[in-house]
């Protein structure tokens, strides 16, 4: 118990710079008498602390120490590299060199346990360079301006003065000060085109709302009841609720979810084609049949002339 209450004072001393033994005795929760107790085992163990009077009064560190190593416990050692390796992983510490150093100090060796990919399979390398980008504009505290695609399709120019990288559902957001809108806005990171970091910088707006606060748009849902087949069984345990998903006797499964209404929730259940069926409610039902109508009329001239190469549309010769 003497050694955490030991170290709880001393990260005390180092983040606020000094404090009374009274100020101490009440955050620890102990007697004063024990507090001084126990500045006296810091001292005894070499640590550079000491009592002052007057207004800057108190116990106080001597100015320019530093944490030593052999303060921290091994499994404390590991923490500090494994959360090292995370932020290298994530792209945030780039070239590892505080890794090394640190793994070299502790004489550990920094075990490769994690990596992270922000980027979708196939990219080049552009995500990696906008999370790189962003890290700096929120770090250095400088303005950037982008063109911002719309939930209409149309672009445009945004001036902001980022904030927060969030991560929300299956998606990448930053939130930033708006100067356009002069006010908290969220942007979608696959939304943004022509990302530039300018030489302005500028004084942090606060404080920062919640990403699902005051200007999130309600999407209306509805209770919707879907057969899968088991074809798509990898599918439905990916993007379902386990919670929502029935097994069913000839291996399909029944799922019941609130489901967003329009468009996209239609669109969505039918990127399944054949292998959904939708029993409730009826107005999806019969709406999604409608849409598999017209996608069947688009295609049963299926063997026609291309509207725009004016070649035939018929499926492609085996080469022999």
């Amino acid at each position: 118990m003497q050694s955490g209450r030991l170290f709880e004072i001393l990260y005390i001393l180092l983040e606020r710079g000094g404090a009374t033994v009274g100020e101490l005795a009440a955050r620890l929760e102990v007697s004063e008498r024990t507090v001084r107790r126990d500045i006296d085992a810091l001292s005894a163990a070499g640590v550079p602390v000491y009592a002052a009077r007057g207004r800057r009064g108190g116990v106080r560190l001597l100015d320019g120490f530093v944490l030593s190593k052999s303060l921290l416990s091994a499994r404390e050692q590991d923490e500090i590299l494994y959360a090292l390796q995370s932020l290298r992983a994530t792209g945030a510490e780039r070239d590892g060199a505080l890794l090394t150093r640190l793994s070299a100090l502790f004489r550990r060796e920094a075990v490769d346990w994690i990596d992270a990919d922000f980027s979708d399979w196939g990219d080049t390398g552009e995500r990696r360079a906008l999370f790189s980008l962003l890290k700096a504009a929120i770090l250095e505290q400088r303005v950037l301006a982008f063109d911002y695609c719309g939930q209409n399709g149309q672009a445009a120019r945004r001036t902001v003065e980022p904030a927060k990288l969030r991560f929300k559902g299956i998606s990448w957001y930053l939130q930033a000060w708006c100067r356009e809108k002069k006010a908290f806005r969220t942007f979608k990171l696959s939304r943004m085109e022509h990302v530039s970091l300018l030489d302005e910088q500028f004084v942090p707006h606060s404080p920062l709302p919640a990403l699902d606060g005051a200007g999130a748009v309600a999407v209306p849902t509805t209770r919707i009841v879907v057969r899968f087949s088991s074809v798509v069984a990898f599918r439905v345990y990916d993007e379902f609720d386990r919670a929502n998903i029935t097994p069913q006797p000839d291996g399909s499964l029944i799922v019941q979810a609130e489901w967003p209404v329009g468009a996209w929730g239609a669109g969505y259940l039918l990127s399944y084609g054949s292998h959904a069926e939708i029993l409730h409610p009826p107005a999806l039902r019969r709406h999604v049949a409608a849409e598999a109508e017209k996608i069947a009329a688009l295609y049963r001239n299926a063997d026609g002339r291309c509207p725009v190469s004016g070649g035939t549309m018929g499926p492609s010769k085996p080469k022999g």
